[in-house]
């Protein structure tokens, strides 16, 4: 991994967590990096990020302010306001402290039909309101057993990547669909291919001096037991962590991992 692209730990809660159970999960990361800041000469080698529930947005910003965790939205509107009945929208996200939003996830595109065009809007919408776009596009086992893993990912990231993207203000995350909740993982060599691939399809869209510069994230079943060789791999700079999202020492086993 170039030194450049600092490790991003994301964690996405899904719809899961009541009100007290986000306020303790998020008080005891934030504990723990406090401490690891505290720390002399002991400037945390990543970055880390909880996405919760929209709901519990306020109770997280209060839990992590100050605590060098970054909180972000689990999906966005591609409109700024209006008649869109439990809709959030990212300048809303913005006011409630999120630094992010997550657009595209695999569960966004399989549940509520959401196209590549859907994403790319709702992108450029968190970029308007300030937020970094993190846009997630990944096969399903169909597809890859089919020979369509490099063409469904090239696809996607074409339609699916915002105007004016750069690494400041967007990160890429590869779910391999398959791999999202079922215990499976992508070998060290099937996410390396896929993550160098997604580079170099960036390279082509944005240049290849942006494109050594973003970060791009391996989004399926990472967990501390994995996340050591995941991290090591050339492409691969950072996760979106589900499952192991959810309890603290996996969470922050996987950030110890970097």
């Amino acid at each position: 991994m170039a030194a450049k692209r600092r490790i991003l730990i994301a964690g996405n809660w899904k719809m899961n967590g009541l009100k007290k159970d986000a306020r303790s999960l998020a008080g005891a990361l934030g504990t723990k990096m406090s401490k690891l800041k505290a720390k002399p000469q002991s400037k945390p080698e990543f970055e880390m990020l909880v996405c919760p529930p929209a709901a519990l947005l306020g109770p997280v910003v209060d839990a992590v302010k100050g605590k060098g965790i970054a909180v972000g939205g689990q999906d966005c509107h591609a409109n700024e306001a209006g008649a869109h009945t439990g809709d959030t929208s990212a300048a809303l996200l913005k006011s409630m402290g999120c630094k992010y939003a997550i657009v595209g996830h695999s569960e966004r595109r399989t549940d509520h039909g959401e196209t590549d065009a859907m994403v790319k809007a709702k992108a450029e919408a968190a970029h308007k309101a300030g937020l970094s776009a993190i846009v997630c596009i990944g096969e399903t086992l169909k597809q890859r057993e089919a020979g369509r893993a490099k063409s469904t990912n090239k696809k996607q990231l074409a339609g699916s990547l915002p105007a004016g993207a750069t690494a400041k203000n967007t990160v890429i995350a590869y779910e391999p669909v398959w791999a999202i909740g079922t215990g499976k993982v992508a070998t060290p060599e099937q996410a390396q291919e896929v993550h160098a691939l997604i580079r170099a399809e960036l390279a082509k869209a944005i240049g290849e001096a942006e494109a050594a510069k973003m970060r791009i994230l391996y989004g399926g079943s990472m967990k501390p037991g994995n996340a050591a060789e995941l991290l090591a791999l050339p492409d691969v700079d950072g996760g979106l962590i589900g499952g192991a999202a959810l309890t603290v020492a996996d969470f922050w086993g996987i950030a110890q991992a970097v």
